[in-house]
């Protein structure tokens, strides 16, 4: 099966231990792939040159909203795009799911499709990422909107006409709630696919902790008063 119309985009700081093995095993499938090193202090530029994925550089770190911008404009300008894939730099997503979601994508059953880790078994997610996005999910008025199980999870497919009206302005991680507030005030259909994370001890160390999944919300919040 062909995945010449889908361009998957890749935001990444700080992973050159694992960024190339990450993007030749997603360009075995996908072969558009465009990284984007967001000002990273190690060799994650070098390291994703090798693949022969596109690199965009930020030269300063701007956070993981900023460099999925940036990713998402520059896939769009490329020839033939037409689904838009969001894929995390340090190992936890697995290419079959991504390929399900695109296929729900393509079948024009929504404009948008979410990797949910709690559709079904929910086991291997650690037990302090399952108190912050359920926490997410309670106080997210935009969650309950959309009957949401997993309003956090990076691996996402966007159809073009989404993709184009989407612009991410929060550069940091509360990025994730702004893409879900966008979905919640427009018509797109927003579609779940369970999805499993591989949750490595090296994932588990770049992650998001209790504290800064609240600051996440906190950010937002705020950000929905001015």
């Amino acid at each position: 099966m062909s995945y010449e119309d889908v361009w998957v985009v890749i935001p990444v700081y700080n992973e050159d231990r694992v960024i190339a093995d990450v993007v030749e095993h997603v360009r075995a499938t996908f072969p558009n792939v465009v990284c984007v090193d967001d000002g990273s202090h190690d060799d994650s530029a070098g390291r994703v040159a090798s693949t022969g994925a596109h690199l965009v550089r930020h030269p300063i770190n701007l956070g993981q909203g900023a460099a999925l911008q940036t990713g998402l404009s520059y896939a769009l300008s490329r020839p033939g795009a037409q689904h838009f894939l969001t894929f995390d730099a340090d190992g936890q997503h697995q290419v079959t799911d991504a390929e399900r979601m695109v296929e729900v994508a393509r079948a024009g059953d929504a404009d948008v499709v979410l990797g949910s880790r709690f559709l079904e078994q929910a086991e291997d997610v650690p037990w302090i990422k399952r108190v912050v996005l359920r926490t997410a999910a309670v106080l997210s008025r935009n969650v309950r909107k959309l009957r949401l199980t997993d309003a956090h999870n990076g691996l996402r497919v966007f159809a073009r006409p989404a993709a184009e009206r989407l612009h991410i302005s929060m550069n940091g991680m509360a990025h994730a709630s702004e893409i879900v507030s966008f979905l919640a005030n427009h018509d797109f259909r927003v579609r779940e696919v369970p999805v499993q994370i591989l949750y490595t001890d090296y994932s588990k160390a770049k992650g998001q902790s209790l504290i800064n999944g609240v600051n996440i919300l906190f950010d937002f919040s705020l950000r929905n008063r001015r």
